[in-house]
C-alpha cells in the first residue's frame, strides 16, 4: 500500500460485512457515543478497541474520537475531566471504567484553523504538544499504525478505513502510516508500540516499519521515565511478556529500558539470569491467562535481580557484610533504574522486600522462621525463591525445605523449626567423691626437705 496521503473517500464496510456489534462494546462507551451524536457531534469508536473487535478479541478499553472540542465534551458530561498537555483529552469516568474521548486532530501544516495551539516540536523533531484539530480523515492520517486507524461510526454502524487498515488486519501486518523514521522521531514510544502489537497480535512487521527499529533505540533516552514505565507495564502485563521480551532484545530496545539487566545478560556466559527472567515472564503470562492477579513489583524484582546480585558481590568484596551489601545494592540498582524507567514507591518498596526475603528465607530454625510465614510479602518472596530454585541448586534445597514446611500443620511446623541439639565435645568431666578434711590432709604429700 502506498503510504502517501490520499484525498479519496474512505473504504466503508457496512454493518452486514463486519462482525462488530454494540452488544460487545462497553455500555458506557455506547452512552458516550450516543450522547455526543444527540448533541450534534460526530462520534466514532476508534483504535485498539475497533481492531480487537474485528479480530474477535475482547478489548481492554474503549476510545472515542469526535469533532467536539475537549471543552465541549466537558460541558456534556458531569463525570468528565480534561487531562494532558501534549494531547488534550477528555476522560469520562464511570466507576472504575474510563472512556477516553479525543478530538479529531490534524497535522499542523495541514489544517490549522487557529482555534487552539499549534504543534510544538523539540529540536530533534519530537512532538511536545499537538492540539491542532481537523476532520476525521485528518485524524486517520495522523495516527500511528494502519490497524489502529479504523473507525466504528455510531451513526450507521459502519467501519471506516482511510489508510488500508482492513487489508493489513487481514494480512496480519503491522505498518506505520507515512514515513517510519519520521514517525519514530516524532514519538519514539512508537518503537515500543510496534514491538508490543507484533507480540500481542502475532503479526509480522512491515519491512519499512521494521528496518529503523534496530538503530533508533537511543531515541528512547529522550522520553520521560514515567511514560516509559507505563509502556513497560503494557509490554509485560499484557499476556505476551515472553514474546515482548524476545522482540525487545532482538531489536536492541531492551537495553534502553533496562541497561543494567542487558549488560548482565550480555556479559555472563551461563544462562541463569535469562532463565530466571524468562521463568518470571512465563509465570506472569500464565497468571494473566488464568485471570489471577499479577504484582508489578514481582516482575521488576526479577528484571533487576541479576544487577542486584552483581552489585552485592562488588560491595561484599569491599568488606560489607551480606545484609549491608543487600541494602546498599538495592538502593544503587533502584537509583540507576529510575533514570530510565520510573519505579514508583508502591512498587519499589515491595520489590525490595522480595529481595530481602531471599536472605531471610535462609533462616530455617527457631521462631524467626515461623514468624516469617506471617510476613505480608512471604508468598511473593517464596514464589521468587521457587523461580531461583529452577537454576540454582542451593536455592532448590532451600525452596524444598520451605515447601515441606508449608505442607505441615502448626504443630509440625514448630517441630520442624526446632534447633538441632548440640553435640557435646571434649572429655567428660569425672565426678569426684567427697573427702573428709582430715583425709584430704593425710593425702597431702610430705614437704620436701
Amino acid at each position: 500500500m502506498d503510504s502517501t496521503r490520499s484525498n479519496s473517500l474512505p473504504v466503508v464496510i457496512p454493518r452486514p460485512e463486519h462482525n462488530i456489534s454494540r452488544a460487545n462494546i462497553s455500555p458506557n462507551a455506547v452512552k458516550v457515543l450516543y450522547r455526543l451524536r444527540e448533541a450534534g457531534y460526530r462520534a466514532c469508536l476508534v483504535g485498539g478497541s475497533v481492531r480487537d473487535l474485528l479480530l474477535g478479541r475482547e478489548p481492554k478499553d474503549f476510545d472515542v474520537a469526535t469533532d467536539a472540542r475537549p471543552e465541549q465534551v466537558y460541558k456534556l458530561f458531569r463525570n468528565c475531566r480534561l487531562i494532558g498537555r501534549r494531547f488534550r483529552l477528555a476522560h469520562i469516568q464511570f466507576g472504575q471504567e474510563i472512556i477516553e474521548v479525543a478530538t479529531f486532530r490534524a497535522h499542523g501544516d495541514d489544517s490549522e484553523d487557529g482555534d487552539g495551539p499549534s504543534v510544538e516540536r523539540a529540536a530533534d523533531g519530537r512532538i511536545l504538544s499537538d492540539n491542532v484539530y481537523g476532520s476525521i480523515e485528518d485524524d486517520a492520517w495522523r495516527r500511528d499504525f494502519t490497524i489502529n486507524a479504523l473507525y466504528y461510526d455510531i451513526d450507521n454502524f459502519a467501519v471506516l478505513d482511510y489508510v488500508g487498515g482492513m487489508a493489513d488486519l487481514k494480512a496480519g501486518l503491522i505498518r506505520l502510516i507515512g514515513d517510519p523514521a519520521q514517525h519514530y522521531h516524532e514519538d519514539p514510544v512508537r518503537l515500543l508500540r510496534a514491538v508490543r502489537f507484533a507480540a500481542k497480535l502475532g503479526f509480522r512487521l512491515d519491512p519499512a516499519t521494521e528496518a529503523p527499529l534496530h538503530r533508533l533505540g537511543h531515541l528512547l533516552e529522550k522520553i520521560p521515565p514515567a511514560r516509559l514505565f507505563d509502556e513497560v507495564l503494557k509490554l509485560f502485563l499484557g499476556g505476551c511478556a515472553i514474546q515482548s521480551f524476545e522482540l525487545l532484545r532482538h531489536y536492541r530496545l531492551f537495553g534502553w529500558l533496562f541497561p543494567a539487566t542487558e549488560r548482565c545478560l550480555h556479559h555472563q556466559q551461563h544462562h541463569y539470569p535469562k532463565t530466571l527472567l524468562v521463568r518470571a515472564l512465563a509465570s506472569t503470562d500464565s497468571r494473566l491467562a488464568e485471570n489471577k492477579p499479577v504484582q508489578p513489583a514481582f516482575l521488576f524484582a526479577a528484571l533487576l535481580w541479576e544487577p542486584l546480585r552483581e552489585q552485592m558481590r562488588r560491595l561484599e568484596a569491599e568488606g560489607l557484610d551480606e545484609h549491608e551489601a543487600l541494602q546498599e545494592a538495592a538502593e544503587q540498582v533502584i537509583q540507576t533504574q529510575i533514570r530510565h524507567t520510573a519505579l514508583p514507591r508502591r512498587y519499589s518498596l515491595p520489590m525490595r522486600e522480595i529481595w530481602e526475603l531471599q536472605q531471610r528465607l535462609t533462616v530455617t530454625t527457631g521462631k524467626r522462621a515461623l514468624r516469617l510465614l506471617d510476613h505480608p510479602r512471604f508468598r511473593a518472596g517464596y514464589d521468587f525463591l521457587l523461580l531461583r530454585a529452577e537454576a540454582d541448586e542451593q536455592a532448590a534445597e532451600l525452596a524444598d525445605w520451605w515447601t515441606r514446611l508449608l505442607a505441615l500443620d502448626t504443630a509440625g511446623r514448630v517441630q520442624a523449626t526446632q534447633p538441632a541439639a548440640k553435640a557435646k565435645t571434649g572429655k567428660p568431666r569425672r565426678r569426684r567423691k567427697a573427702r573428709s578434711r582430715k583425709g584430704d590432709q593425710a593425702a597431702q604429700p610430705a614437704p620436701e626437705a
